[in-house]
């Protein structure tokens, strides 16, 4: 029997977010503050069975439904196909990645072998300049072969664009023409204000309706009912084709969010706006009980943002 964690919303947890890193092998513009080189955390990192020990423990609080593995690039976390299937192990079984695709290839089989179901796939442009003055990396190649491999494999997939103004907002449509030609759907996300962008990120903006337009611009486009919980509201062209936008400031969904996000070094946050983590690692029973409670209590009913940058609490 779980618990009845639940605000006067009606929110509960069943989405858990797990940042496995918060190193990254990219240093995309809208992460990572530029001109700062990334360095290793000085915290311990959870191991492969404390991730497993906190997942458990709050599945068994709240029923999770979902589990969405996130970073940093949580392919550079050396222990993730049996973490996987652990987590299959406890009894949940819709497992997702979101990554970066950079070093997903070598790695595509034992993941799928391990039980992963769903992946999304990070891809800011198809032009190779642009993709590397985004996320100053050049090896464009290695992403787009891992799109087309993780088809291949029977994955779910679907591709993420992070729409800068003035940067790559021109590649919106090729973009979705290249999701389309693969019948897999692409979600385009607004700018969040998080980390160094939290008081500027008006300076690459590009919101909802911008991105629809520019998509209408070139094919009749409808709104599809938003489902319950989900961050996307999706879109259907005339030509079939299918996108979402996730709108944090155009049109925020948190009146209905259920998901609960747990970092590297064993901190759950209950909102991705939420200043400070709580530390779960030694809590069980009531005192875990009281700090998903707790948690909880940070969603808001607009989305804010906050000055920690997402890859440390799962983007």
């Amino acid at each position: 029997m779980h618990n009845i964690i639940e605000d006067s919303f009606g929110r509960q947890f069943k989405t858990l977010r797990v940042s496995l890193t918060s190193v990254c092998n990219m240093s995309c513009i809208y992460c990572v503050t530029p001109g700062i080189i990334q360095q290793a955390p000085k915290e311990k990192v959870l191991t492969t069975s404390e991730y497993l020990e906190a997942i458990q423990k709050i599945h068994k609080q709240v029923g999770l439904k979902t589990i969405r593995l996130t970073g940093g690039e949580p392919l550079l976390f050396n222990e993730l196909p049996a973490l996987i299937k652990g987590i299959v192990e406890l009894g949940i079984t819709d497992i997702k990645l979101t990554t970066n695709g950079l070093r997903l290839l070598p790695q595509l089989d034992s993941l799928v072998e391990a039980g992963l179901k769903s992946i999304n796939i990070s891809l800011d442009a198809l032009d190779p300049g642009v993709f590397r003055s985004i996320s100053k990396v050049a090896d464009i190649r290695s992403v787009l072969d891992a799109v087309d491999a993780s088809i291949a494999s029977g994955l779910e997939v679907k591709i993420n664009t992070v729409v800068l103004k003035g940067v790559n907002d021109h590649q919106i449509v090729p973009l979705l023409e290249y999701a389309s030609a693969r019948n897999i759907p692409i979600r385009f996300l607004e700018l969040m204000k998080m980390g160094y962008l939290h008081y500027n990120e008006s300076d690459y903006f590009f919101g909802m309706d911008e991105i629809v337009e520019r998509i209408a611009s070139v094919t009749s486009v409808a709104k599809m009912q938003r489902t319950a919980s989900n961050t996307t509201t999706y879109w259907q062209t005339s030509k079939g084709m299918v996108f979402g936008v996730i709108a944090n400031e155009s049109e925020p969904f948190c009146s209905d969010c259920n998901r609960l996000r747990l970092d590297s070094f064993g901190n759950i946050y209950g909102c991705i706006s939420a200043s400070e983590g709580i530390d779960v690692k030694a809590l069980k029973d009531e005192a875990l009980t009281e700090a998903l409670q707790k948690a909880l209590a940070q969603k808001q009913d607009y989305f804010t943002g906050s000055e920690i940058s997402m890859k440390y609490i799962g983007g």
